[in-house]
């Protein structure tokens, strides 16, 4: 097993202590589940809003329009909104180029020049980000309507699953064709793909998100959740004080035009380097090309011990102030850690507050970006009789 830091253990068993007791003290009520509308898509299909509550007064809201989860308001002291978002439909169906709480399809991060090659055939899909695809396209998972297959609750957890049927061709839009495309590529993500999300919350104050896919053709698959977080409260200001640690040893460098290079690079001596924990604002704006084609910290780590298994502790992040903690769990290859760099004050959140630069940041767990085009990296490609499977779980405590 590689080395993993301390001081990030010592936060590793701070955390399972805070559980633990959670636990002994929560389990005497149930977790529920409350259904009501959210509005209606500019389409006209109606939109529902499901929020789980758990003993201790967390609660977490989710919606079919993009499986986006719009709210996770901790009852600690007072009762904010954790996570980035709007207050209404429209704005999650017109102004979030963000991807404000999505879940993140077909393919979270960025596809080099928007093709890829499976099995002797190129596909070509949406050039969204510069000459890159990214997070799916222009019409990702987080711009879908989803339908709600089950729903549970219980003495302990409470659950929403999700389902999405994407047909082959999606990712693709023939109103904005990528220039990058041979003439003989295939047009869109292959396979038509059955997705489902389970949301659940449980009294020891864990969000688990599962993901699973099944598909009828060989296909590329990256699933992941774009939450926002700022632990202060979301329009409360910027999250350079909040520390963050990661538990990895090495990041993945990406060029300037943001795709790896095909390395992997140790964090020892770098910017990159949250083993023991640090405030976001310690050496996000030192001189380091990395940085400065991110315009702060948007890159993915590898995640220790590296490679697939059981949950692994990702990442910690601290707010000291309102003395707030989350931890991340998962048992996917990599963490990107995105600073909210692209924040221009253009988005209004529920506060009724722009969002700044830094105003949140986003950890997701997820492959590393460019897998179909990197043979060294961990496969992405889901096959017919296969099931992709992951999960993450957000867990949330005070100190």
């Amino acid at each position: 097993m590689q080395h993993i830091d301390r001081a990030f253990l010592h936060i590793f068993w701070v955390i399972l202590a805070l559980t633990m007791a959670a636990s002994a003290t929560g389990s005497g009520r149930g977790v529920t589940v409350e259904k009501g509308p959210y509005g209606t898509t500019s389409s006209g299909t109606a939109i529902d809003q499901y929020t789980l509550t758990n003993s201790s007064g967390l609660k977490v809201s989710i919606i079919t329009y993009g499986a986006i989860m719009t709210s996770i308001q901790n009852p600690s002291r007072r009762m904010p909104n954790i996570i980035l978002g709007f207050d209404s439909l429209g704005d999650y169906e017109t102004k979030n180029s963000p991807h404000f709480g999505s879940l993140i399809g077909r393919y979270g991060n960025r596809i080099a020049n928007g093709t890829f090659t499976l099995d002797g055939t190129t596909y070509c899909l949406d050039a969204n980000n510069g000459a890159n695809t990214l997070h799916g396209g222009f019409r990702g998972f987080d711009t879908k309507v989803w339908k709600v297959s089950q729903v549970s609750q219980g003495p302990g957890s409470a659950s929403v699953q999700l389902h999405y049927r994407s047909p082959a061709g999606e990712g693709w839009t023939d109103t904005a064709p990528n220039p990058n495309c041979p003439s003989n590529a295939v047009n869109g993500f292959p396979g038509n793909l059955d997705t489902y999300v389970t949301f659940t919350l449980t009294n020891q104050n864990q969000i688990v998100i599962s993901y699973s896919a099944t598909t009828d053709a060989p296909t590329v698959v990256n699933l992941t959740n774009h939450n926002y977080w700022n632990l202060a409260g979301e329009g409360s200001g910027t999250i350079y004080s909040h520390i963050v640690s990661i538990n990895s040893n090495q990041f993945v460098p990406v060029t300037s035009s943001q795709i790896p290079d095909g390395t992997l690079r140790s964090v020892t001596g770098t910017p990159f380097d949250f083993r023991r924990g640090k405030a976001v604002s310690t050496d996000i704006r030192k001189k380091d090309p990395q940085l400065m084609t991110g315009n702060g910290y948007d890159l993915t780590w590898v995640v220790n011990p590296a490679g697939f298994g059981p949950l692994k502790l990702a990442a910690t992040v601290l707010e000291p102030n309102s003395r707030r903690v989350l931890s991340v769990w998962t048992d996917q290859p990599g963490i990107q850690f995105y600073s909210g760099n692209s924040l221009d004050a253009t988005s209004y959140g529920a506060s009724n507050r722009a969002y700044r630069q830094s105003d949140g940041l986003a950890l997701e767990t997820q492959h590393y970006p460019d897998s179909p085009n990197q043979p060294n990296f961990p496969s992405t490609t889901l096959r017919p009789g296969q099931t992709y499977q992951a999960t993450t779980i957000y867990q949330i405590d005070n100190f």
